[in-house]
């Protein structure tokens, strides 16, 4: 794999529908962390979750096309909700790092009582 090839992307995902207990969410979530370990951060709602990580991929289809598929392919496994994926975002780490840190979403009001794995 050339130089290039390496490239890395920081990857958010968002899912939502219906409304999940919040221990058994915590629950599959945790499950989902012990199969993917490389997922960073977790914050959800009783009716949403946003995963965070990094990966590596010559382009950003590539990364997209996999991070889609994430949810789903651990449906069964890690016992998560049948969410569908509501929201993708892929930027290269150049990208983020220029951002220094800061998300526009994070500069209005949060929504109510997130929960953090």
């Amino acid at each position: 794999m050339s130089e290039q090839d390496r490239r890395l992307w920081h990857v958010t995902l968002t899912v939502a529908g219906d409304t999940v207990e919040p221990m058994l969410l915590r629950g599959a979530l945790s499950r989902l962390r012990e199969e993917r370990p490389f997922i960073d951060t977790v914050e959800f709602t009783q009716n949403s979750a946003e995963l965070q990580f990094w990966d590596e991929g010559a382009a950003m289809l590539d990364v997209a096309s996999l991070a889609l598929r994430l949810w789903s392919e651990h449906r069964e496994s890690a016992g998560l909700p049948n969410w569908e994926t509501v929201g993708l975002e892929v930027v290269e780490k150049s990208v983020r790092d220029t951002r220094g840190g800061v998300r526009s979403d994070q500069l209005t009001a949060p929504a109510p009582h997130p929960f953090h794995l």
